[in-house]
């Protein structure tokens, strides 16, 4: 197995290149948890591997509670489903915590003042309501505690990482909080070596060919978490050593055999690019030096052919139709650039607009 090899692999165990997911839930059970920093964009990362998605599909799925954002890992906002986020927060909260002490002691919240916070928000939210963070404040403020700006913004944190609150259905554009114990009644509870070994099967049968710090860096965890979980799971998962590090997928894996030109238009921080400590084998065709590091172009549109990243995109309103501006860091085969105009559709067609490619 190649650096190529390892890309078109994912590509085809995050089922990029054979989207065969019928719903939203279907894709972040598979994949766990799906970072949800920008929510449009990431509507459109789950869109990518499901059949026939539309928006709308995706935003119903949200408002319903099919699938959840809260804080998870690292920090930041994930996608989940009500089954999984008790589990999983209860594996990886414990560390965000931690790193999230530091500014908490610069906001001068200590433990009393966050159970008298989460007290307080839990009360205002009972009995079925869904409130903006912004009114959350102005309960909290009701009960004395100031909590304004980053120092609201910690509390509420605070409470998602607890299980506390997490996302209710959208008030226009605009998100709400919602109980967890009435949003996710049924979610379940694991051990924590039961947790451990499910989370770390569902990244590297996902998201493998992956390396221990990749699963590191992306759930959180510590390195000896990641081996603990390794040594639960056994046989389930294969390794091999490529170019000197031990890679890790599932012993079920299928051979990514696939040889057709494909293009794929990610949205930022999808899970294909920002998943991983090592980047690099997305950026083999055009070089890491090249581009002067990988990290802007992980955090920005990127298009990708091949498994490989050939350049970035950019989506503008122009009336009723989409233009999609590409900035391309190598040259193309005609055959590339039409897959590049199909992802284009695609997307088009998952938007619902006309799209036109500059």
């Amino acid at each position: 197995m190649t650096s190529l090899d390892i890309a078109r692999q994912r590509l085809l165990n995050q089922h990029i290149v054979e989207p065969t997911f019928k719903s939203p839930s279907e894709v972040v059970t598979w994949l766990g948890p799906v970072q949800a920093q920008e929510y449009t964009d990431a509507k459109w990362a789950l869109g990518l591997r499901m059949e026939n998605a539309t928006d709308a599909i995706a935003e119903q799925a949200f408002n319903q509670g099919a699938i959840l954002r809260t804080h998870l890992m690292r920090p930041t906002w994930h996608f989940v489903t009500p089954a999984d986020i008790r589990w999983i927060l209860q594996l990886t909260a414990p560390r965000v915590h931690a790193r999230n002490a530091y500014y908490e002691r610069q906001l001068e919240l200590d433990a009393a003042l966050l159970r008298r916070s989460d007290a307080v928000i839990a009360k205002a939210l009972r009995g079925g309501k869904h409130l903006l963070r912004s009114e959350l404040g102005v309960a909290l403020a009701q009960a004395g505690i100031v909590a304004k700006t980053n120092r609201l913004g910690h509390i509420v944190h605070h409470a998602e990482l607890e299980g506390i609150v997490c996302s209710g259905p959208r008030r226009g554009k605009q998100f709400t909080y919602a109980l967890l114990d009435e949003r996710a009644p049924q979610a379940k509870t694991l051990a924590r070596d039961e947790a451990l070994a499910e989370l770390t099967l569902r990244y590297f049968t996902s998201h493998g060919p992956a390396t221990v710090r990749d699963f590191a860096w992306w759930s959180g965890l510590t390195v000896a978490d990641v081996k603990a979980g390794l040594s639960l799971l056994g046989s389930q998962l294969s390794q091999e050593v490529i170019d000197g590090q031990t890679y890790w997928f599932s012993s079920a894996t299928r051979a990514a055999n696939d040889t057709a030109v494909r293009a794929y238009l990610l949205p930022v921080f999808d899970e294909y690019t920002v998943a991983y400590k090592d980047r690099s084998t997305v950026f083999e065709r055009v070089g890491m030096n090249k581009l002067g590091g990988s990290m802007e172009i992980l955090l920005t549109y990127a298009i990708v052919v091949g498994g490989q990243i050939v350049g970035t995109w950019k989506p503008t309103l122009k009336k009723d139709t989409l233009l999609i501006e590409t900035n391309l860091f190598t040259r193309l085969t005609a055959i590339e650039r039409r897959a590049i105009a199909m992802a284009a559709k695609r997307y088009g067609d998952f938007i619902q607009l006309p799209v036109a490619v500059a």
